[in-house]
């Protein structure tokens, strides 16, 4: 693979608030790489100033070879963006969207592609309004690629989508990294980012806490745990076992988070034993991108209590 995007300390303040502090990374050629974290996290900001939408405070910023903030004419024909928010008349029909957004470019010849992959054969005499999410979404990621981009940027991309129609965008995003492109997307949907995903970088406060693949995360991180029902044991007792990093009780029923699982099961093993205590329902579980990402949510706040 070869790199299509460099990231280098790069940093952007909003008044008092610092959006994105120094944060590096890179993105490889064929990769759906994710930008993920909670909202306010700095996932829109670092995107629009990949796109060249926003200025960089500092650090170096590389797309495709070029400097989104002094190249971006340059930039547009080989990048697609997916918004948030896509403003198309509610009135105007498919077909007539899709003439407009093509004549932005010079490049066209992947029109009739990106029609055919997306399934919009069918509603390009619709009007826009009458869609629903789901096809609007199609819609706007269509007049996102007609171009044939190299890269194309995916904001939020199923904010707002039924379960159903967020899967059928997930095999369509890749569909086009197979045909070809690079994708970059903002999600604060962890589902999303785990099953969509090669690489993810969590950013939490403008930060980048986590980079890698998402199962090499949850093997790195200490996310995984040991579930078990029983009324004979409390929090404090389970807390004190070695390794363990956190526990959560719900009626009874306990997640021991750990950064040695088997350490930690022989210690509980050993304490029920010479306790008398039941433990019923017993396993070893895989921790998901959603305890990860709680995990630094709830860091984050604590920090910011002790500061």
């Amino acid at each position: 693979m070869s790199t299509v995007i460099t990231v280098q300390q790069l940093s952007k303040r909003y008044g008092t608030v610092q959006a994105v502090n120094d944060i590096s990374f890179n993105v490889e050629r064929g990769e759906i790489f994710g930008i993920i974290g909670p909202n306010g996290a700095g996932k829109t900001t670092t995107i629009e100033i990949l796109e060249g939408l926003r200025k960089r405070d500092g650090g170096l910023v590389e797309v495709l070879g070029l400097d989104p903030q002094k190249n971006r004419t340059a930039l547009n024909e080989k990048i697609g963006v997916q918004y948030q928010a896509t403003s198309i008349q509610k009135k105007m029909k498919v077909k007539e969207a899709v003439d407009l957004f093509s004549s932005f470019y010079s490049r066209k010849e992947n029109s009739k592609d990106i029609i055919e992959i997306l399934g919009l054969e069918e509603k390009m005499n619709h009007f826009f309004g009458d869609l629903s999410g789901g096809w609007k979404q199609r819609v706007t990621l269509a007049l996102a690629t007609l171009h044939q981009p190299e890269i194309v940027f995916l904001d939020e991309p199923s904010m707002g989508l039924d379960p159903h129609a967020r899967r059928e965008l997930w095999s369509i995003i890749q569909l086009l990294r197979d045909c070809g492109c690079t994708i970059v997307v903002t999600t604060h949907y962890m589902e999303e980012a785990e099953k969509l995903c090669d690489r993810v970088a969590m950013i939490y406060n403008g930060e980048i806490k986590a980079l890698n693949e998402p199962r090499l995360l949850l093997d790195e991180m200490a996310v995984n745990y040991l579930s078990f029902y029983s009324n004979e044991i409390d929090e404090l007792q389970l807390a004190a076992l070695p390794g363990v990093v956190k526990v959560e009780n719900e009626e009874f029923f306990f997640k021991v988070f750990t950064e040695t699982m088997q350490q930690t099961a022989y210690y509980l093993f050993k304490h029920c034993e010479e306790h008398a205590i039941s433990l019923t329902d017993f396993k070893f579980e895989k921790g998901t991108l959603d305890d990860l990402f709680v995990h630094f949510l709830e860091k984050g706040k604590k920090d910011e209590r002790i500061g």
